[in-house]
C-alpha cells in the first residue's frame, strides 16, 4: 500500500513590539493579518482523529486480528518507529525485523503486510498524507450498511505505485468528521470488493482509532488490541 507523509507545518515569524502600551500613531498603523485557509473535508476527517499528533509519535504498538466466524481466528502484532520506520513483525510464525528503507526479497512480504494493517488503522490519516491520488465527494447519501444518510468522500489512488494500484475507498462519514463506514473497491470497480463499519473508537495519547471494523452479517470481524502509541 502507500507510504505515509508527514505533512511539514509553516511557521509564521511574528515581530514583537517594543512598547507594551500603544501611542495613538500605533493605532492608526494599517495592520493586515492572514485569512486562515478553511480545512478541506479530507483534512477535517483527518484533524477529528488527531493527525496533528502524529509528528510526536515514536511508537506505535497494536495487534490486527480477523476472524472469520467462531473458529478461524488470524492475529499479527506490530511494533513501529515512524521515524526511523524499523518495523517488528510478530505473528504466530515467528518474529521479522526490517527496515522499510532497506527491503529485500525476505522483507518485503512481511511490509505488504504492515501496509495492509497499518491502513486499517489508520485511513483517515491516509486522505492527507498519501500521493498520487485523487478524491471526490458526495453529500448525503445513503451508507450501504447502516442505510443512514452520511456524507462520502472517496480515495482513489493512481494505476502505479504500491501494492496495490488503483484501488478505491469510500469513506462514509459523519457530521463530526468521523468515519463510521467504508467500502473498499479493488481496481476501482463500480461493485464493493468488501464494506465494513468503523466503529468502538478509543483516544491513544490524541489519535482516535476505530478498534472495530465488521461485515453485514457479523460472520467477518476486523479489529485491533494491543494497541499503544508513545
Amino acid at each position: 500500500m502507500k507510504k505515509l507523509v508527514l505533512l511539514a507545518t509553516s511557521l509564521l515569524l511574528l515581530q514583537a513590539c517594543k512598547n507594551d502600551v500603544k501611542t495613538s500613531e500605533d493605532l492608526s498603523e494599517t495592520t493586515t493579518t492572514e485569512t486562515p485557509t478553511e480545512k478541506t473535508t479530507a483534512q477535517k476527517i483527518a484533524a477529528a482523529n488527531g493527525f496533528e499528533n502524529w509528528k510526536e509519535v515514536s511508537e506505535l504498538n497494536f495487534t490486527f486480528n480477523v476472524d472469520r466466524g467462531e473458529d478461524n481466528h488470524y492475529e499479527r502484532s506490530w511494533t513501529w518507529n515512524p521515524k526511523t520506520n524499523e518495523v517488528i513483525m510478530v505473528t504466530p510464525n515467528g518474529r521479522v525485523e526490517f527496515d522499510r528503507d532497506s527491503l529485500n526479497e525476505k522483507t518485503r512480504g512481511a511490509d505488504a503486510s504492515f501496509i495492509n494493517d497499518k491502513y486499517w488503522l489508520m485511513a483517515p490519516f491516509h486522505l492527507v498524507t498519501d500521493e498520487g491520488t485523487t478524491i471526490s465527494e458526495e453529500e448525503n447519501v445513503l451508507a450501504p450498511l447502516s442505510k443512514k444518510e452520511l456524507d462520502k468522500i472517496t480515495l482513489t489512488y493512481g494505476p502505479e505505485g504500491g501494492y496495490t494500484p488503483g484501488d478505491a475507498y469510500d469513506f462514509y462519514y459523519d457530521d463530526d468528521f468521523m468515519v463510521n463506514e467504508w467500502t473498499f473497491r479493488k481496481g476501482n470497480d463500480s461493485v464493493p470488493s468488501m464494506m465494513t463499519t468503523w466503529e468502538d473508537y478509543e483516544d491513544f495519547n490524541g489519535l482516535k482509532f476505530a478498534k472495530m471494523h465488521q461485515d453485514s452479517t457479523g460472520g467477518f470481524k476486523l479489529y485491533f488490541t494491543n494497541i499503544s502509541v508513545k
